[in-house]
């Protein structure tokens, strides 16, 4: 530790660890020990159990008023909170990693006090911090704002008293031992990256109690792409009946992605597997250098032009047209789901809770939970079950009418609505896919073939060089349609 006197500062002391993941873990760890307060004590890198399981967290720190939990995001860019999500700028969303980070903070909390009985006064805080330069969180209904700093904030953020909550004291510092001795009996230090199967974690995304989704790379191969996974949580030791129902919903979105042969406009499904105990189930995904479209429809929307944005309704509906011609529904279409890459392509992806065709069982029991009631057709608003291709479509015609527009469509489906730029040909479309009666919407192939007309009748005198680019497109892609 150095000293004042010998012309630097002391340093926080690093009373242990496991070896970090990633640059950005070393970075908040490096910056925490440099610039923190000499009397704080950090701890990074530990597993700490959770009756059968078991957490990960980046770094402990334990100030003079509190103990908190960090999660380090390597995030670049803008990130938009809506609702339990965040979307980044250049990637897929991913769940929020606040609330997860929190309820981690609340277990580490109840196996101190579990160790310590005097422990619960101490307060155990809760923060995530984003160690990319230009990294910028949007979170216009402060859902999460409160949880998350950037690297130049963290000491601040963690100096400051206030964010200690009433009840608790405002003092640690004679909790100090024994919070060491209960951390000592409890965590353990994470000796490696997470690894699944061949996969090693780089960074970990986001998650909930049922599934954490992280980004990896081949360990086998060094330096090869990365990858998503999807890492679901399974009770092995439930009973054979609730087991197999688990397993089911776990493997849905493999087995629907299984039945859809690859396509341009469809995230690819890499591999899908168990780990030793059946503790966890792993679904592999290709790692889309893309954002969700619902950042097309907030603030950056007016970044893409209006062919550029008909061009992301036409591969939308050439993905669904695939997706179904394959005898899948998604069932939870919504602009989370749609990606829009960096070369202007979108691709269908998020299908947890697909129907892969017939079958004797279903998860639709699971929808409630996860739709937005948006993009959910009127005949499914009671009962999810009822979801059927028709219902995609419906879904498509909410989001393509809310990307063009710029606002969701009236109640009302017969209400003429006009959008500067675009032909009154798609409007009409979009009024007909979200048609109330189901078998009055067209089935996706055909709502394809009937926006490809309108672009090809009404660009060419408003825009010859577009109307070029979209033939040349339509010849690229008819060849793909199935």
């Amino acid at each position: 530790m150095h000293s004042e006197k010998g012309g630097t500062r002391e340093m926080a002391q690093i009373v242990g660890g496991g070896r970090p993941v990633n640059d950005a873990e070393r970075r908040v760890i490096a910056h925490l020990r440099d610039n923190a307060p000499s009397d704080w004590l950090l701890l990074h890198n530990i597993e700490v159990p959770r009756g059968d399981d078991t957490f990960e967290v980046d770094v402990i720190v334990l100030t003079g008023h509190s103990l908190c939990v960090i999660d380090v995001k390597g995030t670049r860019g803008r990130i938009e909170v809506s609702g339990a999500r965040w979307f980044p700028a250049r990637r897929d969303a991913f769940r929020s990693p606040v609330a997860k980070l929190r309820g981690n903070g609340r277990a580490l909390k109840g196996l101190l006090t579990q160790e310590r009985r005097e422990l619960e006064r101490v307060y155990v805080d809760s923060v995530v911090v984003l160690t990319g330069p230009d990294a910028e969180l949007v979170d216009p209904a402060g859902r999460d704002s409160r949880h998350v700093t950037d690297l130049r904030g963290l000491i601040g953020t963690l100096s400051n008293v206030s964010r200690v909550r009433r009840g608790y004291t405002p003092d640690a510092t004679p909790y100090r031992t024994p919070i060491l001795e209960a951390l000592n009996g409890s965590v353990r230090r994470s000796t490696t990256p997470p690894r699944f199967g061949n996969w090693e974690v780089e960074e970990q995304l986001g998650g909930d109690n049922r599934v954490t989704e992280y980004r990896a790379i081949n360990a086998t191969v060094p330096g090869s792409e990365t990858v998503l996974l999807r890492v679901y949580r399974a009770d092995p030791l439930a009973e054979d009946e609730p087991r197999a129902a688990e397993r089911r919903l776990i493997a849905n979105a493999y087995q629907s992605l299984t039945r859809i042969p690859p396509h341009p406009c469809v995230v690819r499904s890499r591999d899908f597997f168990a780990i030793d105990d059946e503790s966890r189930f792993v679904l592999v995904l290709d790692d889309v250098h893309g954002q969700a479209l619902h950042l097309h429809l907030t603030s950056s929307r007016r970044s893409l032009s209006t062919g550029a944005m008909l061009d992301v309704v036409e591969d939308m509906l050439l993905g669904l047209a695939h997706v179904h011609a394959n005898n899948v529904i998604h069932r939870a279409l919504s602009p989370a789901c749609v990606l829009v890459t960096e070369d202007g392509r979108a691709m269908l992806t998020g299908f947890d809770y697909a129907k892969p065709g017939p079958r004797a069982h279903t998860v639709a029991n699971e929808l409630p939970n996860v739709l937005d009631t948006h993009y959910v057709a009127p005949e499914c608003q009671s009962g999810p079950e009822r979801m059927t291709a028709a219902s995609d479509v419906y879904a498509a015609g909410v989001i393509a009418f809310q990307l063009l527009a710029g606002e969701l469509p009236p109640a009302g489906p017969d209400a003429e609505i006009a959008v500067d730029g675009v032909p009154a040909e798609v409007m009409e479309l979009l009024r007909r896919m979200r048609d109330h009666t189901p078998v009055k919407r067209p089935d996706a192939a055909e709502a394809l073939n009937a926006l490809r007309r309108a672009r090809e009748g009404l660009v060419p005198e408003r825009d010859p060089v577009l109307l070029d680019r979209i033939r040349g497109r339509f010849r690229r892609l008819s060849g793909r349609e199935t």
